[in-house]
């Protein structure tokens, strides 16, 4: 899939994935929700699809932003009340049809956020004859926690 400027991602690999879906995992936020919003002076149900990774590394953003082609980096602005001497804080986001591309790449790693993420790619779903989850075998945190119990017993 190509970025915004038709450039495509550097070749991505499932180490590289994994990694980001842990960095998603650990400190981003998937947010998947219909809420109503105000417009011209009447309300309307909208929806909000927003995949981010809020944290002081740039460096970071920046690898995950190439790496994934897709999205957007800013920096976090500060309010008057934070202290001077804290790190700058960056957010690297994906909305809609960008969130639904990291998505699918996303959700054979993911554990925490797999619920949100599956929320995406269900709402993206036409029929099924185009399922947008990508063929994998998942784990789901519960069955792995039961399969190591069960091991170790045996």
């Amino acid at each position: 899939m190509a970025n915004k400027k038709g450039e495509m991602p550097t070749q991505l690999n499932q180490t590289d994935i994994a990694y980001i879906a842990g960095l998603f995992d650990g400190e981003g936020s998937v947010d998947f929700a219909k809420r109503k919003e105000k417009r011209n002076g009447k309300k309307y149900m909208c929806q909000r699809i927003l995949m981010r990774i809020e944290m002081t590394d740039k460096y970071v953003l920046k690898w995950v932003h190439e790496t994934l082609g897709v999205g957007t980096i800013r920096k976090r602005n500060r309010s008057p009340s934070v202290k001077k001497h804290w790190k700058d804080r960056w957010v690297y986001s994906a909305r809609f049809r960008d969130a639904l591309y990291v998505s699918k790449l996303l959700w054979p790693y993911a554990q925490t956020k797999l619920h949100k993420i599956e929320q995406i790619l269900d709402h993206y779903t036409v029929d099924d004859l185009d399922p947008p989850r990508p063929s994998a075998k998942i784990i789901y945190l519960n069955e792995r926690k039961k399969t190591n119990v069960l091991s170790t017993i045996t």
